[in-house]
């Protein structure tokens, strides 16, 4: 209990801090190339849920343009993700920035990871148990598959670690993220799309 109540905030904050002093070169350098590659819009942010479902909002890199069709509606997602914008999320890139949001105490490096608001309603008791800790920017789920596994399996490993938190699980996770990172495993569900939509247990 008392790493997780005192000593996982501080480890959080020393370790965040310290990554991104190590990586602010490489953050400087996407900022440069995604400002002209997305004429000037270089982060993605939006709401998300936390810790007992207090909004935030999350900041990624931009890995996809705003292209829309004849009427006006955004096209699909693989054909938003330009090519360093797919680069940038095969390695993780995107999830730099979300050092600040620790920095902040809206995440933690580890936990399960955000979803959308719109999820909110659709949880059953179970499901809602995942935010019963701080979101983080890799977690139990994320190194058990990820994207490739289900809804009920992601949402099953989110409340295991929700009643699980320690030190020697977030170093474990910390280091099969890394592994997983360098090898680029499982990042997507497909090469260009993202987690398909969570629709409740009716679906």
């Amino acid at each position: 209990m008392l790493y997780r109540n005192y000593f996982k905030r501080i480890f959080d904050l020393s370790l965040s801090l310290l990554l991104l002093i190590i990586t602010s070169p490489l953050n400087i350098l996407i900022t440069v190339v995604l400002f002209f590659i997305n004429k000037g819009k270089i982060f993605f942010i939006q709401p998300r849920p936390g810790k007992n479902e207090k909004i935030f909002f999350i900041i990624k890199f931009r890995t996809m343009n705003e292209k829309k069709n004849g009427s006006g509606e955004l096209l699909a997602d693989n054909e938003r993700l330009t090519g360093i914008g797919k680069f940038i999320r095969n390695s993780s890139l995107d999830e730099l920035p979300q050092l600040i949001n620790v920095l902040k105490g809206e995440l933690s490096l580890i936990g399960p990871r955000p979803l959308l608001i719109d999820y909110l309603p659709l949880y059953d008791d179970f499901q809602r148990r995942r935010h019963e800790v701080k979101p983080g920017i890799t977690g139990w789920a994320q190194v058990n598959g990820r994207n490739a596994i289900s809804w009920e399996e992601k949402f099953k490993l989110d409340v295991w670690y929700a009643d699980n938190v320690s030190l020697k699980v977030d170093l474990q996770i910390i280091y099969f993220t890394i592994i997983k990172v360098f090898n680029s495993e499982n990042v997507n569900s497909s090469e260009t799309n993202t987690m398909e939509r969570f629709y409740g247990n009716t679906k």
